[in-house]
């Protein structure tokens, strides 16, 4: 097993963090929780971040029009005039940072809030009190974006029409179609458009009247609306810097761990707003109760003998949030159960692995040429509490050999929809297949460049190689494809380009006097950028990204989800080349590549795929139908497009793809999982992308030609 060099790793990336804070014009001592929070941030900002903004009026009007937007995302509920009024703030955040004046903002704001919202309240219901005449031509703009805020009252309650007849527009094509569908049936009673139409209003209006409650809740919850606030300052200065109080914290470390103390119930949140349970973890709190069934409506969570929050209309993961806690702790769940009758359960928090959902896992993929091995990783995880806790280079590491015990000709690393996580893990699993060298340099505020090394001569893999990629890889996957890259050690396959992440973040706490480095501060802490890094031939993948050796056309090609779109984003720069030597067997890229291309230009999946996808991403920057007729041969047209790419996207003859022998068991004591597994194997099956990834594979490993590399 591989050396863990993280101690050193850690000093490393906290070397900008032990500074002392400087005088920057910051007011009094702070006396409240909002202003020791506020203070704090302000500095940590100032004096640690990697590339900080000045704190200053340009800076307090950023996080003006961002809280604003964050608060009123529809801008359906505040009027201009509003806003005229809250104008005075909007140079007076900065001084709010820095304690030099008295935290009024999201005060006043909340207090304006609550009037409007009062006032929306009555008019979505009056509007959705009355019928809609779906056969009026007119159209909608929810591009909330470039739209302004109403001007008066008249102009909000139009746009709250156009929004509330778009939402029972999309019910009531949906009765129609479900009564086109039965009509057949001999015990079906065909509704009049007349009920439909009232029918599909009532449900609109059950939808709002959940939209509503959520929003008085966060309203009436005074740390709620204030952490949002936070987040904007925080986020002012570049994406992935983030504000996360306790819970959230908490959160994060579980979602990096893959485990969490919890009930092991997997959530649902359906149409209506309603938490559902889903399925059970065997052997966990909810499983051994007999109490929870599947199909249970979670109404209210309570923390021991505290009273109980109602979390209909909670997204999942708010709700997932109170639901976990501590081992040992008791959480109480209100259920409705599928007969209608409520019920209290109480149970004791335990912990819960999520085996199958964040560590590594692996496959055999048998070809007419040979035995092509998969590993699947969905993020760079490691349990940075637990020293026995699961870390992802060492859990591929053990899929690594078994693979090889397996006898494969290949390996296929993928890394789609992979956002990252661990650097220390990124360096340690990329020198699994390249003996010791530099894998990634990383670059402070003050211009320090340090390069981050595996230092194991050894080399656990040395046969064909490719990386599996898309736009969601991310930050560490970053790292990792684009090290096997600069190495020339294997091919990287999919998307025009990654998610261009090129920047290292890391927890601090909030409250001086525990110390800044322990993060778990009941202030919360700061993800905070700290650092930038950049591959070993120099480049940054900031805002580039990876770029793929063999580009594959995806449906998300066309869309805005990359950095590069984030108007916050750090630019892109380069530094110095690394001292490294290429990998010493190269593959003639230019052959492999024409090889592929000649085999998507025979396949016209693919270019539909491209065509469709552009059509689609041209669909969110129009206006929407509000007439009946318009708005169904439209969803004819996108409904058909998607079933087209889904169809596309799946092979007719599904490739030969079997789980490894030392799996068989892997998941013999949870039939659910067992069963997820079994499907997950299927699905592989019918990727045409892991397909195309198998046959550069093949070409690798009987390419002929190798070059060595002196």
């Amino acid at each position: 097993m591989r050396k863990r060099n993280l101690p050193v790793l850690l000093l490393i990336l906290a070397g900008g963090v032990f500074v002392a804070f400087r005088s920057l014009g910051f007011g009094g001592d702070p006396t409240t929780k909002q202003e020791k929070i506020l203070r704090s941030v302000g500095e940590m900002l100032q004096e640690i971040h990697y590339s900080p903004k000045n704190i200053d009026n340009k800076f307090s009007e950023e996080v003006f029009n961002k809280y604003l937007g964050d608060v009123d995302v529809e801008k359906n509920i505040l009027l201009q005039s509003d806003i005229d009024a809250l104008s005075k703030y909007r140079y007076r955040i900065d001084d709010e940072i820095l304690g030099n004046e008295k935290p009024e903002f999201v005060p006043t704001v909340t207090a304006i809030f609550k009037k409007r919202m009062v006032e929306a309240e009555q008019i979505y219901k009056d509007i959705l009190a009355k019928p809609f005449d779906f056969t009026v031509d007119e159209e909608a703009d929810f591009n909330f974006d470039k739209v302004g805020f109403p001007k008066n009252d008249a102009e909000r309650r139009e746009a709250w029409r156009k929004r509330l007849k778009y939402l029972t527009l999309e019910r009531y094509a949906d009765l129609l179609e479900a009564r086109e569908a039965n009509k057949k049936n001999k015990d079906f009673v065909a509704k009049s458009d007349i009920e439909l139409e009232k029918e599909a209003r009532m449900k609109a209006m059950k939808t709002m009247d959940y939209y509503f409650d959520r929003l008085n809740y966060k309203l009436n919850n005074e740390d709620d609306r204030f952490n949002i606030f936070v987040q904007d300052i925080v986020q002012s200065m570049d994406p992935h810097t983030d504000y996360l109080p306790p819970v959230d914290k908490r959160y994060f470390d579980e979602q990096m761990s893959g485990r969490f103390f919890g009930i092991g119930a997997s959530l649902l949140r359906d149409e209506d707003g309603n938490i559902k349970i889903t399925s059970l973890v065997s052997g966990s709190p909810a499983s051994k109760s007999g109490q929870i069934n599947v199909g249970d409506v979670i109404k209210k969570v309570a923390q021991g003998n505290q009273e109980p929050v109602d979390v209909t209309g909670f997204f999942v993961e708010d709700a997932v949030k109170i639901i976990r806690g501590t081992k040992g702790t008791e959480v109480r769940l209100t259920l409705k159960k599928a007969d209608g009758s409520v019920k209290t359960v109480s149970l004791i928090r335990d912990e819960i692995v999520q085996d199958e959902l964040t560590f590594a896992k692996s496959a055999v993929v048998n070809t007419e040429k040979g035995k092509i091995g998969y590993i699947y990783l969905p993020e760079f995880y490691a349990d940075f509490e637990n020293p026995k806790g699961n870390r992802c280079s060492i859990d591929v590491a053990h899929e690594v050999m078994k693979l090889k015990e397996d006898k494969v000709d290949g390996i296929i690393i993928d890394l789609r929809n992979n956002g990252g996580g661990s650097l220390y893990d990124v360096v340690q699993m990329v020198g699994l297949f390249v003996p010791q060298g530099p894998v990634v340099q990383v670059k402070d505020r003050d211009g320090r460049a340090q390069v981050l090394s595996d230092h194991d001569k050894s080399v656990l893999y040395d046969g064909p190689l490719a990386v599996m990629v898309n736009e969601y890889s991310a930050s560490a996957s970053e790292i990792f494809a684009a090290a096997i890259q600069d190495y020339k050690r294997g091919i990287i396959i999919g998307s025009t380009s990654t998610y261009g992440k090129g920047t290292v973040q890391r927890n601090i706490g909030l409250d001086r006097t525990m110390g800044i480095m322990d993060p778990n501060s009941q202030l919360g802490s700061v993800k905070l950028t700290l650092q930038k890094f950049y591959r070993i031939n120099g480049g940054s993948t900031q805002l580039k990204g990876v770029s793929s050796d063999i580009v594959l056309p995806d449906v998300l090609e066309y869309s805005k989800v990359r950095e590069k779109d984030n108007p916050d984003a750090l630019p892109w720069d380069e530094i110095q080349k690394a001292d490294y030597s290429p990998w010493k067997y190269a593959y003639d890229l230019n052959v492999i590549k024409k090889e592929s291309e000649e085999r998507l230009k025979n396949n016209p999946s693919f270019g539909l795929i491209r065509a469709n996808a552009e059509w689609l991403d041209k669909q969110n920057d129009k206006k929407y139908p509000l007439n009946i007729e318009k708005y169904r041969e439209e969803q004819k047209q996108i409904k058909a497009t998607v079933k087209q790419i889904e169809t596309l996207s799946k092979l007719q003859k599904p490739m030969n793809v079997l789980g490894l022998p030392q799996d068989a068991d892997r998941y013999a004591g949870d039939k659910d999982k067992q069963k997820r597994y079994e499907q997950w194997l299927k699905g592989l099956g019918t990727d045409i992308y892991l397909n195309e990834a198998i046959n550069v594979e093949d070409d690798m490993v009987m390419q002929k030609n190798l070059v060595y590399n002196k």
